[in-house]
């Protein structure tokens, strides 16, 4: 199995101590009247839901390529990563709004509950981040669902923080401006993965330096030129690549040894580990770097 990967049992185990967190908080933001507490609750809901659903997607994406998925299934990882983000969106605006409302509508708050449950909560959460510690930082998938329960550990020790206050000075405020700030942090941690998954869906180019591709591509012996350039990434890690390059006409099997060349130049040089080369006479050797009349990326000599 790929090292990046989580098991299933550790999925397991973050779903079932975020539904425990869920029906706690619930019941302490209740009869505390802490919304911070109640929005943390409803955090730790979706968590919960974002978790089964990201485990769902590293099951699907380990199926093999087959004649209806040539590529295999590794976007259901991407879809995954980008949803579960897109909900942490959504979920801080939702929370942003109620904390105004409650600013302006202040409420009394049962410290000593509300700290109670917070701690319950931050133990609880932080034994989830250490569970998918191990497979966030190779997977966008797995990184969307650690930061939604990194999130909610921070929302903890925030709600741990007000409620020490508010057990010894009544400050209305504090609450809905401590959910405030939690649900800004949560968007701010989310937002890059929305950018990264929408550029890997939309098939954009990864950042590489083609002109240095282009350099040393050229620089192999035999190759005059190279145009009809494609790069595009199938998830974080594997970017897939095609061109044509211009040669002398020559027999298949002197083609094969340039071919190796490239792959080897571009595996090694560039990380890129899925390539595709089509070997050509005359056709596209006026082509300019940048061709005006359509949108594909051309290189030539």
């Amino acid at each position: 199995m790929d090292k990046r990967k989580v098991n299933g049992r550790r999925f397991l185990a973050v779903t079932l101590l975020n539904a425990t967190i869920t029906i706690v908080e619930i019941i302490g933001g209740v009869v505390s009247g802490s919304l911070a507490l109640l929005s943390d609750a409803f955090h730790n809901l979706g968590d919960s839901l974002s978790i089964v659903m990201g485990y769902v997607a590293q099951v699907i994406s380990g199926r093999p390529e087959n004649s209806r998925r040539t590529f295999g299934y590794r976007r259901a990882e991407i879809l995954s990563a980008f949803l579960n983000a897109l909900f942490l969106i959504i979920m801080s605006i939702f929370l942003i709004v109620e904390a105004i409302q409650r600013l302006q509508h202040p409420a009394h708050i049962n410290g000593k509950i509300m700290l109670i449950v917070a701690v319950v909560g931050l133990i609880a959460n932080l034994l989830s981040a250490v569970l998918l510690h191990a497979g966030s930082h190779d997977s966008l998938n797995i990184k969307a669902t650690y930061l939604h329960v990194l999130s909610d550990s921070l929302s903890s020790v925030a709600v741990i923080i007000g409620a020490i206050i508010l057990m010894y000075i009544n400050v209305p405020w504090l609450d809905p401006l401590l959910t405030i700030a939690v649900a800004l942090y949560i968007a701010f941690e989310a937002w890059p993965i929305i950018k990264q998954t929408i550029s890997i869906l939309m098939q954009s180019a990864p950042q590489l330096d083609y002109d240095a591709i282009q350099k040393d591509i050229l620089a192999i012996d035999g190759i005059e030129g190279v145009h009809h350039l494609h790069a595009w990434s199938m998830d974080e890690h594997r970017i897939i690549f095609s061109a044509h390059i211009n040669c002398q006409d020559m027999k298949i099997s002197e083609c094969e040894h340039i071919y190796r060349q490239i792959e080897h130049l571009l595996e090694s040089k560039y990380n890129i580990n899925h390539v595709t080369i089509q070997a050509e006479c005359q056709r596209g050797r006026n082509e300019t770097l940048f061709d005006t009349n359509d949108d594909e990326i051309h290189l030539c000599h």
